[in-house]
């Protein structure tokens, strides 16, 4: 009982403490105002209707996974790591394909972060434990991956959540306090559930799509095209996307991706919270416990 108590008494004060950005603000105002005038004026509800129509036409432009006008996104570094870049990998883990990564962060000292699909978590609990004790951090990547997560309302966003946060933490002991969408892509229903599970939400500054592509050389170029302090490269740890060889294009691209950062005088770290209150990695740093 005690247990419950306190995490209604959490889930109220997170919601106290969140406050919505402008864009979801004005948009909440919006409606209001459109079902007052629809209601004391039915002759005026096709442009109480139209109104509606054009916010959310706005806010489907607002949902770019690199935005921030839907809430906290961290889309860069901050200006604290200098000379620092964030590896991410998304859609893990993969018993082929992540030790290799592993291996590879390892060779050249690299640390990165890897979002987790609480399906493979609860499939693979000793590689996100490995994950770990290498020194790398883990994130939260929903359950079951559905692509059309955006399309969700609160009750179905937060299950997904919640449900790979049960799943990380069983593997390991740790709940993530990063999220990444699946594609990026979210409405703006997430952010006060984020506030609720006490989350961050991660997107990248640049992404080499080897989601998508087979070539190696094409991938390796979107990333390293520009490449500066403060970026956060978004790559895959699947066997989703190999060569002609059937040699997977991610493990193609670190092995010249990881060197070239190097020789930008760069250092790829693990992403923590904004503010560093919290960060999700091995190596001795703190970790939140199961609740």
């Amino acid at each position: 009982m005690a247990m419950g108590k306190g995490r209604h008494e959490f889930t109220l004060s997170a919601l106290a403490s969140w406050r919505p950005a402008p864009v979801v603000s004005a948009s909440l105002c919006l409606h209001a105002a459109s079902a007052g005038l629809a209601l004391g004026h039915p002759a005026a509800w096709p442009y109480a209707l139209a109104a509606v129509a054009a916010n959310h036409a706005l806010l489907t432009g607002c949902m770019v996974p690199t935005s921030s006008l839907l809430g906290p996104n961290m889309n860069r570094l901050p200006p604290s790591r200098a000379g620092a870049v964030a590896l991410t990998f998304d859609d893990g883990p993969d018993p082929e394909v992540t030790p290799r990564v592993l291996d590879l962060l390892d060779a050249q000292g690299a640390t990165a972060t890897f979002f987790l699909i609480g399906e493979r978590a609860l499939r693979h609990p000793r590689l996100v434990r490995e994950i770990l004790r290498r020194g790398h951090a883990v994130g939260n990547h929903t359950h079951s991956h559905p692509l059309h997560f955006a399309c969700f309302g609160p009750g179905r966003i937060r299950r997904e959540i919640r449900q790979a946060q049960d799943a990380i933490a069983d593997a390991c002991g740790q709940r993530p306090g990063l999220f990444r969408a699946p594609l990026g892509l979210r409405n703006p229903l997430l952010d006060p559930v984020l506030a609720i599970e006490d989350m961050s939400l991660v997107s990248w500054t640049r992404r080499g799509y080897d989601g998508v592509s087979r070539d190696a050389g094409r991938i390796l170029a979107r990333l390293t095209h520009g490449l500066a302090a403060g970026d956060i490269l978004l790559l895959h740890d699947t066997a989703g996307r190999a060569d002609e060889s059937g040699y997977p294009a991610v493990l193609r691209v670190l092995q010249g991706l990881l060197p070239h950062i190097r020789a930008r005088g760069l250092t790829s770290i693990a992403l923590s919270r904004p503010g560093g209150s919290i960060a999700l990695a091995g190596g001795g740093h703190p970790a939140r416990q199961p609740g």
